[in-house]
């Protein structure tokens, strides 16, 4: 049975990896010869969003750890 902190932590690797999906797609639109500045613009801001997403799942799973005693 999972604790609402493995919920909280399982969010945040989930989250983990889409960020990482993202980062290769940035890496691998950087890396073309035609570079798409709007494209990669939207990437970051995905990038930016997952992050902050991810920051909260960590914050919740410390909270609740804490809370837990």
């Amino acid at each position: 049975m999972s604790t609402p902190v493995d919920d909280a932590l399982a969010r945040a690797e989930g989250l983990l990896g889409q960020l990482n999906e993202r980062r290769e797609e940035l890496e691998r639109l950087a890396a073309a010869d035609d570079v798409d500045g709007d494209a990669a613009v939207d990437l970051i801001a995905e990038l930016a969003e997952l992050a902050r997403q991810i920051e909260g799942e960590l914050t919740r799973a410390r909270n609740l750890a804490d809370a837990d005693g």
